[in-house]
């Protein structure tokens, strides 16, 4: 069996640092240009930098995206954005236009490059196109079925990889190639900037009654026609791994640690359970099943793993997350009291039972004995987003525990 790659997505320091204490081989974040994911937080330079020592010091590898649909005005500033990221230590670039990969080879030669599944890799001859030109890694195509990638691995040499998406939002356009934000709100979703029309809600007019909205659906409501179910694969882990997948991709830079941290921590024990003994993963298939539902997610689907999804692939009456648990909070350390020190992230009061989610996969309920802001002072809830406090559970929680409350 093929060594296997968890990559994780990071939209910002903390989800990266988090992303890899809680079992991420890699991770793929973006810089402040020419990633897909314009509205993210996103990297400097200097974060790029300790984002770096931190995966690296615990044997992690760091991708940057440079995967935009580059137009002229494009190429001189990527030019100069590579020139910059040579002081970095990336381990791989994530590029999807031709015209950016040459660029990349020309200015990084000795940093890999992964073909973004953005170029639309849907066939082992496109896998061998970009090998001869130098690519280390393609990114298959969403498109694609279980039987088509095992064809693919059979067909490319051993040391190409390849890697697919698992888990995460699914686009109702070809591998994300979108035109809907373009169109009608001026915000190209190959430039990074998409606004997520395939997630509004829609209806159908005839010519002659404007006004009139006919029912595309049974539900009267209206219909969201485009909104498709989240991936999720982790019941499905050992095909995946008998396929030869090199890296099991995590789509969604824009999301939370604690979203990160729960669906990284599940797919890391179900790979590593799998490797162990197949028996073991199926002793915890339960327990994975339940731990990917306590992020936020929009029903789960197999995408087109096992043939071309139909009408239950998609959602039609809502556009809204399922959310069983809410962030509270990760702990950065302890002070003298044994007290965690955390960045508030919700509102929590004393005397509510709460959950501390451990990298090892533990979880344990604990009760709030008491919250104190950074003077000393003792209070009755954390109201305030981002405030720093210090808080009591009757146990000590070490730094990098998350905090969550079922809802």
């Amino acid at each position: 069996m093929r060594k296997t790659e968890l990559l994780a997505p990071a939209g910002s320091l903390e989800v990266l640092k988090t992303a890899v204490v809680y079992g991420a081989d890699a991770v793929y974040i973006g810089g402040e240009a020419f990633g897909l994911r314009a509205k993210a937080h996103n990297f400097s330079m200097e974060e790029m930098k300790e984002g770096v020592r931190f995966a690296h010091a615990r044997g992690a590898r760091v991708y940057v995206t440079a995967n935009i649909l580059a137009h002229n005005q494009d190429l001189e500033g990527v030019e100069q954005y590579f020139e910059e990221l040579k002081g970095v230590d990336v381990d791989a670039l994530i590029i999807s236009d031709p015209g950016i990969f040459t660029i990349a080879k020309r200015v990084l030669p000795e940093v890999e490059v992964h073909i973004s599944t953005q170029a639309n890799n849907t066939n082992y001859g496109t896998y061998l196109f970009w090998r001869q030109l130098g690519a280390k890694r393609v990114v298959a195509a969403r498109e694609l079925s279980l039987k088509e990638l095992c064809q693919i691995r059979q067909k490319i040499p051993e040391d190409m990889e390849m890697e697919c998406f698992v888990h995460g939002s699914m686009c109702i356009s070809y591998s994300g190639r979108c035109l809907l934000s373009n169109y009608f709100t001026g915000r190209d979703a190959n430039q990074g900037s998409c606004t997520h029309p395939c997630r509004w809600k829609y209806g159908v007019v005839e010519e002659t009654r404007p006004g009139e909205f006919l029912p595309v659906y049974e539900n009267e409501r209206g219909t969201y026609l485009f909104n498709s179910k989240d991936l999720c694969m982790v019941e499905h882990v050992p095909k995946l791994l008998e396929a030869g997948i090199d890296s099991f991709k995590i789509e969604g830079r824009m999301k939370t640690a604690l979203y990160a941290a729960t669906v990284v921590r599940t797919y890391r024990k179900a790979i590593d359970d799998y490797k162990k003994d197949p028996k073991l993963f199926e002793e915890h298939l339960e327990w994975y099943r339940e731990e990917i539902g306590k992020c936020t997610y929009r029903e789960y689907t197999t995408g087109f793993y096992f043939g071309k999804p139909n009408e239950e692939a998609q959602i039609y009456d809502n556009s809204t997350y399922i959310k069983s648990y809410t962030y509270l909070g990760t702990v950065e350390g302890t002070d003298h009291r044994g007290f965690s020190k955390i960045e508030q992230k919700n509102k929590f009061s004393v005397g509510e039972v709460i959950e501390v989610m451990k990298p090892d996969g533990r979880n344990l309920e604990v009760t709030v004995k008491g919250i104190y802001d950074e003077k000393g002072q003792l209070q009755d809830s954390a109201p305030h987003p981002k405030q720093t406090l210090y808080v009591d559970f009757g146990v000590e929680a070490e730094t990098f525990d998350l905090l969550r409350r079922r809802e």
